[in-house]
């Protein structure tokens, strides 16, 4: 029952980020085309999360603070129903008891944690106004931190970071 509780709480707060997220990115963007929606093959010939290559990012958002801010923000809430459905996944693995599903639950989890912290990384490195860069590098290692598990999510705090970067971006 607790862990039900906590991962009703940890899906809400996800959701509510993302949310603010994807609304902050709408007011933005005033329903114009986003700048770069077509992923381009990465290294390993799979797209990058967020469009952009992992080798050396979209060059349509290189200094481009208003385009990354739009990516960041959609990558945001694309991470947090992510998130809240790994969360989901992994509590029916477990609850279930069936190893190979917690296994690939885990793994699942795992590849969204670290295809959004280098979706973050990526943008940080295009970024050219300092406080979108830094505000990015935090979010990114923030979410490295998780090391694959979005139990140990701080919601509050990403939030908190998520705030700093809608301020550098103009749009909190």
């Amino acid at each position: 029952m607790r862990r039900l509780l906590c991962a009703t709480a940890l899906s809400g707060a996800l959701l509510v980020l993302g949310a603010c997220s994807s609304g902050k990115s709408a007011e933005t963007t005033g329903g114009a085309t986003p700048p770069s929606t077509a992923a381009a093959p990465g290294a390993s010939g799979g797209p990058a999360p967020g469009g952009a290559s992992p080798a050396g990012g979209d060059v349509a958002l290189k200094g481009n603070t208003k385009a990354i801010c739009d990516q960041a923000a959609r990558t945001g809430a694309e991470a947090a129903q992510k998130f809240a459905l790994d969360l989901k996944l992994l509590i029916e693995a477990e609850t279930s008891q069936d190893a190979s599903a917690v296994t690939k639950a885990k793994a699942k989890t795992d590849r969204d944690v670290q295809n959004y912290s280098s979706a973050l990384a990526d943008m940080a490195k295009l970024a050219s106004e300092p406080e979108v860069k830094k505000a990015l590098t935090d979010m990114g290692k923030q979410v490295a931190a998780l090391q694959g598990d979005v139990r140990k999510l701080d919601a509050r705090k990403l939030a908190g970071l998520q705030e700093t970067l809608a301020r550098a971006c103009g749009t909190a």
